[in-house]
Formats: C-alpha cells, sequence, structure tokens
C-alpha cells in the first residue's frame, strides 16, 4: 500500500525507483501523493523524471512536478522551465515556476526574472520581486523594481513602498507594550478632533467604538450625509495616528432609516458600514473581518408588520436583527507574531482567552437599555471585543464614549482606557457609573475639560 514511509525509502535508493512508483500509477491522486512526499531531496538526485511530468494533462502533477525540481536549486534546467511557463496556463504553475527560478539565486536569470515583472498576474509579479530581491546590491534591479512602485495593483505596491521608500520612525516611539501614563483612565468632554489633537502617535492598542448614527438621535445631527461621513473620516485619520503599528479598530455600526416625512415621501436607508469603509481604507486601515452581532428578533423596531397583512410582493421589508463590528487593522508590513512577542510571557499567559469563546463571526448578544443613553453597548460585546483583541496592561480608546461601557469593561479586564465625549450630559452620566467602580478599585478615573487635558498633556513625562 502507497504510504509517506515508502516513497521515504524509495527516495534515498535513487530517482529511478521513484520514477518506477509513480509509473506504476495512473491516478493522478497516487501520482500527487509521491511528489507531495518526497521532502527534501538528497544532493545526488536525479530530476529527469520530474521534467517529463510538466507535460502532464493535470496542473496539480506538473505544479508539484515543479516545486520539486525547484528543491534542486541551481540544479534546476533554468530553460525547460522557462519554456514552460511561456506555455502554461495554470497561474499557480506558472507561480511555482517563478518561485524555482529564483531560489537558484543566479544572477544570469536577471532578464527572464524581469520578464516575469510584466506577468498580468500580481501574485506572480511579487514572486519575481522576491527572487529579485536576493540582488540588492545590483543598481539595474534596483531601478527596475523602483518603478513597480506605480503599479496598479496594490499588493505590489506595497512591497516596493516597505523594501524602498519606508521610512522607519519607530526608533522614537514607545515599545509596542507600553504606553504613556496620562492617558492612562480617562474620560475628556470635549470634541474628540480637538482632544486627539493632543494625544500622541502610537499609543493606543485597541480602538472599539460606535459612531453616532446619522441623523438618527437628536445628539447626532449633521447637514448632510456627506458631511457626516467625512466628520467620521477625520475622526479615524487621527485614530489611525495614535494606533500602535499593527493594532486594531473595531467600529460597530449599522445601516439605519431616516424616517419619511409625509406618506407622499419615502424613508432612507443609508449602509453606513459599507459607506464608511472606503474611507477607512483609504486612510490606512486594512480590512481584517465582518463580525455579525445577532439580537433576538423580539428586541427590535418592527419593519415586517405592514407586509404581514398584505403580503404583496415589493412591500417586504425585514426586521433588522443584526449590526455589524467592522474589524480593521493599521496597515503595516509585520505579521501579527511581531505584535506579540512584543510582552512578557507572563501577560501573554494571563491574556490567553478562556474556553467558550466566539468561533464564528456571528454574535447572539441581547442589547442593553438604558434610561439616559438610547445607544449602550452590551457588556458583553465589549468584553469578547477587548479579551479578543488586546492584551492585559493595554490601553482602549473609545472617541464616542456615550455611557461608558468601554471604560468599565476594560478596567474589569485589566486594561486601561482613554475616552472623549463631547455630551455633557452622557459625560456626567460616565462619572457617576465609573465613580461606583472606583470605590473599588485604586485605580481611579479621571475626568477631565478640554483644557485639563492640554495642561496635563504638556506636564505629563513622554
Amino acid at each position: 500500500m502507497l504510504n509517506k514511509a515508502e516513497v521515504e525509502k524509495l527516495k534515498h535508493q535513487g530517482a529511478n525507483n521513484v520514477a518506477a512508483l509513480i509509473a506504476n500509477y495512473n491516478d493522478t491522486n497516487s501520482i500527487e501523493f509521491i511528489l507531495e512526499n518526497l521532502g527534501r531531496l538528497p544532493n545526488n538526485f536525479n530530476p529527469d523524471f520530474l521534467y517529463k511530468l510538466l507535460t502532464h494533462a493535470h496542473s496539480s502533477i506538473r505544479l508539484n512536478a515543479v516545486k520539486n525540481i525547484g528543491k534542486l536549486n541551481e540544479k534546476a534546467n533554468t530553460n525547460t522551465l522557462y519554456s514552460l511557463y511561456k506555455n502554461e496556463q495554470n497561474s499557480g504553475v506558472k507561480r511555482e515556476i517563478v518561485s524555482a527560478i529564483g531560489r537558484q539565486r543566479k544572477i544570469a536569470n536577471k532578464a527572464i526574472l524581469f520578464e516575469f515583472l510584466n506577468d498580468d498576474n500580481p501574485k506572480i509579479v511579487c514572486q519575481a520581486i522576491r527572487a529579485l530581491l536576493v540582488f540588492k546590491n545590483d543598481n539595474e534591479i534596483i531601478e527596475k523594481l523602483k518603478l513597480l512602485a506605480n503599479h496598479q495593483n496594490e499588493m505590489v505596491r506595497t512591497i516596493i513602498y516597505k523594501e524602498f521608500f519606508l521610512e522607519n520612525s519607530s526608533a522614537d516611539l514607545q515599545p509596542q507594550a507600553q504606553t504613556y501614563d496620562f492617558l492612562k483612565n480617562i474620560v475628556i468632554n470635549a470634541d474628540t478632533l480637538e482632544a486627539l489633537k493632543y494625544a500622541p502617535s502610537e499609543s493606543v492598542h485597541l480602538t472599539f467604538t460606535s459612531p453616532p448614527y446619522y441623523n438618527a438621535k437628536d445628539y447626532s445631527i449633521y447637514p448632510s450625509y456627506k458631511a457626516y461621513l467625512e466628520f467620521l473620516e477625520k475622526v479615524f485619520i487621527q485614530t489611525h495616528r495614535i494606533t500602535k503599528e499593527g493594532r486594531f479598530l473595531i467600529v460597530n455600526t449599522s445601516p439605519i432609516i431616516i424616517p419619511r416625512v409625509s406618506r407622499s415621501h419615502s424613508s432612507k436607508r443609508y449602509a453606513i458600514p459599507f459607506d464608511l469603509h472606503p474611507y477607512l481604507i483609504k486612510n490606512g486601515w486594512e480590512f481584517i473581518d465582518d463580525i455579525i452581532w445577532l439580537k433576538p428578533e423580539a428586541c427590535v423596531k418592527n419593519r415586517i408588520g405592514g407586509f404581514m397583512q398584505h403580503r404583496k410582493p415589493l412591500g417586504y421589508k425585514p426586521n433588522s436583527v443584526t449590526e455589524y463590528l467592522m474589524v480593521y487593522r493599521k496597515s503595516t508590513d509585520k505579521l501579527l507574531d511581531w505584535n506579540m512577542r512584543n510582552y512578557s510571557t507572563k501577560i501573554v499567559h494571563e491574556s490567553k482567552v478562556s474556553d467558550g469563546y466566539e468561533t464564528s463571526n456571528v454574535w447572539r448578544i441581547d442589547p442593553s437599555f438604558d434610561k439616559v443613553h438610547s445607544a449602550v453597548f452590551p457588556a458583553e460585546l465589549c468584553k469578547r471585543v477587548i479579551q479578543y483583541y488586546s492584551y492585559k496592561g493595554d490601553l482602549i480608546f473609545d472617541p464616542f464614549g456615550g455611557s461608558g461601557t468601554v471604560a468599565k469593561t476594560a478596567k474589569s479586564l485589566d486594561r486601561f482606557f482613554f475616552l472623549t465625549e463631547q455630551n455633557s450630559k452622557y459625560f456626567e452620566y460616565m462619572k457617576n457609573k465609573l465613580k461606583q467602580q472606583d470605590l473599588c478599585d485604586q485605580s481611579k478615573t479621571q475626568f477631565l475639560t478640554l483644557d485639563q487635558f492640554i495642561e496635563k498633556s504638556k506636564n505629563e513625562p513622554r
């Protein structure tokens, strides 16, 4: 019976034995299994049978043959691989050919690698760039790659920007796991854009917020929908500035309805999550996930009532039982592991999420209701976001503080918080709620005016 041990044994006995084994099988799955389990090839391995497979009818066989040829590095036949590239239709095989030629690390292949840069598939272009970056001392290669800064594909542009145009200013910034003491556990009664002028760059680990809904509440009246979106854009540009590299922004929004002014007019529905998204992407936020907050139908406004009576097509209006948590990450060339490695082993261990965590992107959570604030976060929603996207000791920011649920939850989870809230009514309400929590906590919350915060920002060491 065909198994990994047999393939490994025959490989060391000689390539002819592997070739003979493949010849015994006509089905694609068996040949794939053999090729996928060849592993590291001996120095004296004869690849002739692999080249014969480059004309196989199945692209998966051709791809695995090229992968194994690529393991031979300088022994690979560049001309044969290049000929296959020119006639190959499968993009995966073509990309593997570029990788195999690149692994040879031969400056003599420069002209061929240049040709790969013209491929229509950006993944192939990126693979060719990777191969060419080995020769960073070659001026012709550097100049050729720099021209790709204007490439139409964003992946290609990002690689070139990182390699040749990114200025590293992180030396003047705090370590990832730290933040400024004067920002810890404060609530500022001010327009968030004014307050953010005095917050240092790269000081916040996570932002979780629910922006005011466009003209749906008395506290959120804007002259136009465009003005509303542009205001949020400004807020999230500043949020991006104060967010540490590679850290997260989670925005809770949903489409809203502006009621009709009379029976002769229609109501207007605004798709806030989808309309806001392009503004965030444009300004340096990378989209990561969409999480659906699912509420019990009994908790939402009934829109289906009319249809239930007449059942006429075109008049169907389902009850809106969902909101979105749109998850973004501050754009970076670094992987998440880099962020994680900035924390001590102790903090990583203490911050691990316990059993019972949510495994899907649909979170079934009952909404919360409050006599003072008409749109409050459920504590469970806050708890999940803060636990899943931050570590103990991190600073959590909410530019629209509202009833202070983010602050209260952050503190209970051993994180710090930084909130702004323009509405004096909600600011005073937060004072009363958080002061009760402070009675059982040594870390007291500071409630500041804008002037007090400005003064504090000047006096505190950075």
